[in-house]
């Protein structure tokens, strides 16, 4: 039996995701936690074969609570369940240790096919996402400039591409309005954008936001 954690700051969600495997006869859902805090308590005090992760959480990303994770279990299989594209952030959150990405419009039938794949070790992508890794090598400098940046600009570009203030994101992210203006500076920098719109205008024209 697999016994599954699923990590989503929506009861709703939670609860649709508990139902989708009510029908398996080989995994179980075990535990589920709304924020960062519950999920490391839930994985260091109970046993867990497998995390459904949501990309998006209260306290604290899904990029960095993945990252928790695998330091303290590197074995631990995660999935991440997202409502943003692949472009987003599939082949980012694969590179930080995730071991499948999903999105939450996927039917029920992938998402179990997923859990059983990552846990027998294996890695699971869409057939999008394997063409997406395969364009990754292939035209290996013609990445999109986004990719340069380290997993917090990455982040502090999005949330300034959603049209939040430095002051938001601070809050948003539980750092001084000095270092998220660090951040903004290093992206306009390593972009070779002058300015918060066309930061913006980056962004949608890549998807990056909706």
């Amino acid at each position: 039996m697999i016994n599954l954690l699923i990590v989503d700051d929506h009861p709703l969600i939670r609860q649709g995701l508990r139902q989708t495997f009510l029908d398996t006869t080989d995994i179980r859902v075990s535990g589920e936690a709304g924020d960062n805090a519950s999920a490391i308590a839930e994985i260091e005090n109970h046993y867990y074969d497998a995390v459904i992760l949501d990309i998006s959480l209260p306290d604290r990303s899904g990029l960095e609570t993945l990252k928790q994770i695998k330091s303290l279990s590197p074995s631990l299989p995660v999935l991440i369940l997202s409502i943003f594209p692949e472009s987003q952030y599939a082949i980012r959150v694969l590179k930080a240790g995730a071991d499948g990405y999903i999105n939450k419009e996927s039917p029920p039938d992938e998402l179990i096919q997923a859990v059983r794949k990552i846990v027998t070790g294996g890695k699971y992508i869409s057939p999008s996402l394997a063409e997406k890794l395969a364009d990754n090598l292939s035209e290996i400098n013609q990445r999109p400039a986004h990719e340069i940046l380290s997993d917090r600009e990455f982040q502090t570009m999005l949330a300034i591409a959603s049209g939040k203030t430095v002051k938001e994101i601070a809050t948003e992210f539980n750092l001084s309005v000095k270092t998220i203006s660090t951040y903004r500076t290093r992206i306009l920098r390593k972009m070779h954008l002058k300015n918060n719109a066309e930061i913006i205008c980056y962004a949608v024209r890549l998807g990056l936001v909706q």
